[in-house]
């Protein structure tokens, strides 16, 4: 066990640190964990999320195809317009509809979308892209934590637990309106007079007809009855007993063939080398999860709470949370349902609900999930690591000129992470832990 903690520490010391690249960090220490006998190979090669990867792909050749259309630029341009290139208006509508389409689509293809809409807007009217794109990423992973398909690990307790999308809807919604409600006030705040567009730009904007931007409409309709095709698919996956990514590579495909682009050409505008960190740390994280690190931590919080029911309530919220910040949260998840599903006896136990079904599973069973859930998800935007929507804009700004650091990402995320927990934990309080 120990050695596969001191191989992930060191290798998310060189990724913190930018000491090495890190895509070339993550797949070094999975190769050293392999080769040192740390992981046996096929757990390592099991660990990694094929559906992840096939998400990651499908949806690059998706957009790379998209964008050889114009239509990112259309939507730049008819974006700044109705904004009338005001830099701080923009930056809100950005994040309002990051959040939104989060919430209905996964937080990778959500970042996959929107970046490019974001680095055209930026670079039409002069305006940081850095900021922009770091809190696009934020904004993706806390509008994905309301319903059950914005994020992975609501998708895992969905399918552990029997929860369904208007009980994620209707418990995780309220307090991510509530965050987004104080984010505004927060955002003007904090980026009062930061990105103000010059004049003569507004005024090149506001003169500008977005629809001229349209390169290739016979290409572009094609694309979109696709693309629609894409998205009814993932709407309806969990119906279809298909991953995401199965539609997502397929769609991409499909897209590729309608439209006659370039397979080979569209090929090599994907971000592999977002693809090959991804493998690379799912292999670190099979690592931790074969010595059953995430178990043992599980069960040295039911130790910590000695069996108060709202500390472990909290405990669950803020561990996963600050767990997710370092590695994927998908295996925490994994480790931790089992966990979770065994405490309820006890604790129903001791209130006395044991014998009431419905009030155990409101009262005892749905807070624990609930905490889970809004660690995992939210905990994930403490770094650049944190979440896979995270890393993927990262490669999106550095293959358009527009790098975003470890140090850089964390300055807006962790404080945004800490916030957003601690308006969990007072929601989960005054909604399910008041009464104990």
């Amino acid at each position: 066990m120990l050695a596969s903690i001191v191989i992930f520490l060191v290798t998310y010391a060189l990724i913190a640190t930018e000491k090495l690249d890190k895509t070339a960090a993550a797949l070094l220490g999975a190769s050293v964990a392999i080769s040192f006998g740390v992981v046996p190979y096929d757990v390592a090669l099991h660990a990694v999320d094929l559906n992840v990867i096939l998400l990651l792909v499908g949806m690059m050749i998706s957009v790379n195809v998209l964008a050889s259309t114009g239509v990112f630029e259309w939507a730049a341009i008819s974006v700044a317009k109705r904004a009338k290139g005001d830099g701080n208006r923009i930056l809100l509508v950005m994040l309002g509809l990051t959040a939104a389409v989060s919430s209905l689509l996964d937080n990778v293809t959500t970042v996959i979308l929107v970046a490019p809409i974001t680095i055209l807007l930026c670079e039409l009217l002069a305006l940081p892209v850095v900021p922009f794109l770091v809190m696009e990423a934020l904004a993706s992973n806390i509008g994905g934590t309301s319903t059950l398909v914005g994020d992975p690990p609501n998708v895992l307790i969905a399918s552990k637990t029997g929860l369904g999308f208007n009980d994620f809807l209707l418990n995780l919604g309220p307090p991510v309106l509530l965050m987004a409600v104080l984010a505004v006030p927060v955002v003007r705040a904090v980026y009062s007079g930061r990105f103000t567009v010059p004049p003569e730009l507004r005024e090149r904007v506001n003169k500008a007809r977005p629809e001229r931007a349209i390169l290739h409409p016979d290409r572009l309709r094609r694309a979109l009855v696709v693309f629609a095709l894409v998205m009814v698919g993932f709407f309806l996956s969990h119906s279809l007993g298909l991953e995401p990514g199965v539609i997502a590579i397929a769609g991409g495909l499909l897209m590729s063939v309608a439209t006659g682009a370039d397979l080979h050409k569209t090929l090599e505008k994907v971000e592999w080398n977002s693809v090959l960190f991804f493998i690379g740390l799912f292999m670190l994280i099979g690592a931790l999860e074969h010595h059953a690190v995430f178990t043992q931590l599980g069960q040295q919080m039911v130790e910590w709470t000695g069996g108060n029911y709202v500390a472990t309530v909290l405990l669950v919220l803020w561990v996963s949370g600050i767990a997710s910040a370092i590695v994927d949260n998908i295996p925490l998840v994994i480790a931790m349902l089992p966990l979770l599903q065994a405490m309820v006896p006890t604790f129903g136990e001791q209130m006395g609900l044991n014998n009431d079904p419905e009030a155990l599973q409101a009262q005892v069973r749905e807070p624990l999930y609930w905490a889970l859930a809004l660690g995992a998800c939210l905990g994930g935007n403490g770094t650049l690591v944190g979440a896979s929507a995270n890393v993927v804009i990262a490669q999106i700004g550095k293959r358009n000129g527009h790098p975003i650091g470890f140090g850089a990402f964390s300055k807006i995320g962790l404080p945004t992470m800490l916030a957003t927990l601690g308006v969990s934990s007072l929601w989960l309080l005054g909604r399910y832990l008041i009464r104990w």
